[in-house]
């Protein structure tokens, strides 16, 4: 299928002969205006779905990262109606390049803190992907939305596919929403979501990995800057509580959004035999994470699974190539992951911090 032409024009030098009676091979430059569409494509992933647009060259020898950062206006028009862009057969430079591409879409990139999930910072605010075991999947779910503020931005670059497996679903926020029964679409919204966690005992993550740092009193202060009760107890544990919201309205196009991670955060994501074992020996006040309705009560599983049912319905899934960046708009576009065999490289970025306090 042929892409639809990108409508932009860019600027490009290129070499014509001298008037010069006296000098045969002389050369001069002159500016030339190409509309865009002679330098990149758009086509849709799947004919049925608007997500993911996939974005790719028309001629070789496209600097990608020029062009995003000369057609920031058009990217963010195009992920306004799309929600995610795959750019597709670009020659980036590796996590360099990669990091380069979002420095010119960005002032700053996002720094990962209050941290739900282990990974590295492998260069200034360039992250691993989430390094869960490779046989289990991650559902579905936008960035840190477990929290009052948040990226509106995260890209993924694919430094090395996986042998088989590794696919990154993605679901359109605004249809997952749609796809929710009313009524507990409502009830969410009104309630919202309150996340328990409990540190220290061996399970999930450290609260020093998850707040990035040693100092009990700067864990302190984040909390009470962001409205998280915390409370800590004997042998260096600490357990947090938050309400958050189950619902927002998109900052630009003014859509409705699915935008929580109860179903991730609840303990029936675990394995059953995991899930077992951590009721017998916590008890579910001492899970290391949980979800309920805002006012504290539980969350029906008919809920959860109808929630559940919304993102596997709405899941767009593609296989990831050797240099595909994708390009989300975080709020508006869910990803997870699928299991994998074999080695897998994909490096995350993330910018423009955002929240329904803004």
């Amino acid at each position: 299928m042929t892409g639809d032409p990108i409508t932009e024009t860019e600027e490009m030098s290129v070499l014509e002969p001298k008037p010069s009676l006296g000098d045969l091979g002389g050369l001069r430059r002159r500016k030339l205006s190409i509309s865009a569409a002679e330098l990149i494509t758009r086509k849709p992933l799947r004919e049925d779905s608007l997500l993911p647009l996939v974005l790719e060259p028309a001629t070789e020898g496209i600097d990608v990262s020029s062009w995003a950062r000369e057609n920031r206006a058009l990217l963010d028009d195009l992920l306004d109606r799309h929600g995610g862009l795959l750019f597709r057969g670009f020659a980036l430079d590796g996590e360099g390049g990669f990091a380069h591409f979002i420095d010119g879409l960005t002032e700053a990139r996002y720094e990962y803190t209050y941290r739900s999930t282990p990974r590295r910072e492998l260069s200034e605010k360039i992250y691993t992907s989430t390094e869960y075991p490779s046989d289990q999947s991650i559902p579905m779910h936008n960035e840190m939305s477990y929290t009052s503020r948040w990226p509106l931005r995260i890209w993924f670059y694919c430094a090395l596919p996986s042998e088989q497996g590794g696919e990154t679903p993605i679901a359109d926020g605004r249809e997952v929403y749609r796809r929710i029964d009313p009524a507990l679409r409502q009830r969410f919204a009104d309630q919202k979501v309150m996340y328990v966690r409990n540190y220290g005992d061996g399970f999930d993550l450290r609260w020093q990995e998850v707040f990035q740092t040693d100092d009990r009193l700067e864990v302190d202060a984040f909390c009470r800057a962001n409205e998280i009760d915390f409370e800590w107890r004997s042998n260096d544990r600490l357990r947090t509580r938050q309400v958050c919201q189950a619902v927002a309205k998109h900052p630009r196009t003014n859509e409705m959004v699915w935008f929580n991670q109860a179903h991730l955060f609840h303990v029936t994501s675990l394995a059953a035999e995991v899930r077992d074992s951590l009721l017998s020996v916590f008890g579910e006040d001492g899970l290391p994470r949980n979800t309920y309705y805002g006012d504290g009560s539980p969350i029906e599983s008919s809920a959860l699974d109808e929630i559940r049912g919304a993102y596997e319905s709405s899941a767009i899934v593609f296989s990831w190539q050797a240099g595909d960046l994708v390009m989300l708009d975080n709020m508006l576009t869910a990803h997870g992951r699928k299991p994998y065999r074999g080695a897998r490289k994909i490096l995350v970025g993330m910018a423009n911090p955002y929240g329904l306090d803004a």
